[in-house]
Formats: C-alpha cells, structure tokens, sequence
C-alpha cells in the first residue's frame, strides 16, 4: 500500500466470524518453515488467521503517536481486501500488486515503511533480498516498522518464530535498530493474539 497520509486507527469492516480454534494450517504444520505463494489463496478463501477486521494494535499504537509520516509503504498481501478497507474507512491510498522482493522496480522512494506479518514468511536467503528490497525503496533517515512472530510462541503452527538477533543480523546492513520490542500480534482464533515482536528502524 502506498498512503500520503497517516492510517486511520481503531475503525473495523465486516469480515467473517471469528474462529474459535487453530486453523487447519495444512503442510504448514510440523516443523515451522516459509509460506508459499499457495498457502495465501487458499487462506483468502476464507477469513485468514491475520484478518482481524481492524489495524495490528500495535501498529495502531505506532499510527497514534505519529510514527507513520510523509509517504507510507506498507506490505499488504491482499489487494483487493485492502482497497475494501481504505473505502470504508474513507483513506486515500494507492494499492500495487508487486514482488516485494524486488521493491526497487516501483522507482520510488518512501519515508515510511510497514511490515505487518510479512517478515516472518521468508526463507534466509529471501529474508536478506527483501531487506535489500526495502533499502532500495526507503530514503535515508527514513523510517521502518517490523510486525512479527516471536520465538517466545509457543506451538509448531503458522509461520516461523523470529528472534530479536535475526532482526538485527538482517538489519545490520544499512539500518539502524531504534528498538525491540515484545508486543502481540492479533489472530482470529483463540487465544486472540500471539507473541511477537515490534520492531523500529532507520534508513543509513
């Protein structure tokens, strides 16, 4: 999503009932590993475990004291979904489908960049091509917000888990860590939220 304003907060859109248990997350149970391209359409065809009607609390928190400013990128997964959203709650925004792996193809460049959920899905080799990806589209001084699932989560479900290490090894390069936080990701099964992390980052 591209935005020129601040996200709205606090608003939710109908969605489907929530579930009252894990999700049946297929192959993706077991030992943890990458999502594939796949395992989103098929979780699209229902309300996915992430789809909680509302922003990431967190993130909400991040909006509120005016963390997102200038011109925003953030890393949505469903386009359609999204532009529903941005029209019930009245945002102006700019929604692409594109390879998030290769940001620098767009030939922008961005003041703020959000990742709600979508760290967590790559390999260790795509990991470090995306952060390269969103170097290339974050000016310097620019601003960076990571949303994801942390190790302290317990079960062998849903993505993998994320260590405060691994954000600052994959960042190590042309970012400086701010912070670290623990904080939770909301779900749509119980127990309503999972561990995670916030992370906040500039551009060098």
């Amino acid at each position: 999503m591209v935005s020129g304003a601040k996200p709205g907060v606090g608003q939710a859109v109908p969605r489907s009932p929530a579930m009252t248990q894990i999700p049946d997350f297929g192959e993706s149970r077991g030992p943890l590993r990458p999502r594939r391209p796949h395992d989103f359409d098929e979780f699209y065809e229902g309300t996915p475990p992430w789809d909680i009607g509302r922003p990431q609390p967190a993130l909400a928190a991040l909006a509120a004291a005016g963390a997102f400013t200038g011109r925003v990128l953030a890393a949505a997964r469903a386009i359609g979904l999204a532009r529903e959203k941005a029209r019930a709650r009245g945002l102006t925004a700019r929604f692409l489908v594109t390879d998030a792996l290769d940001l620098g193809s767009l030939g922008e460049q961005f003041d703020t960049v959000v990742d709600s959920g979508l760290f967590h899905v790559f390999e260790d080799d795509d990991r470090a091509r995306y952060v390269s990806s969103l170097s290339a589209v974050v000016r310097p001084g620019g601003r960076g917000h990571v949303l994801c699932f942390s190790e302290h989560q317990p079960g062998d479900w849903g993505p993998r888990r994320i260590t405060q290490d691994e954000i600052r090894t994959s960042f190590a390069g042309g970012w400086r860590v701010d912070a670290i936080e623990p904080t939770r990701l909301d779900v749509v099964f119980e127990p309503g939220s999972v561990a995670a992390w916030i992370a906040s980052l500039t551009r060098l």
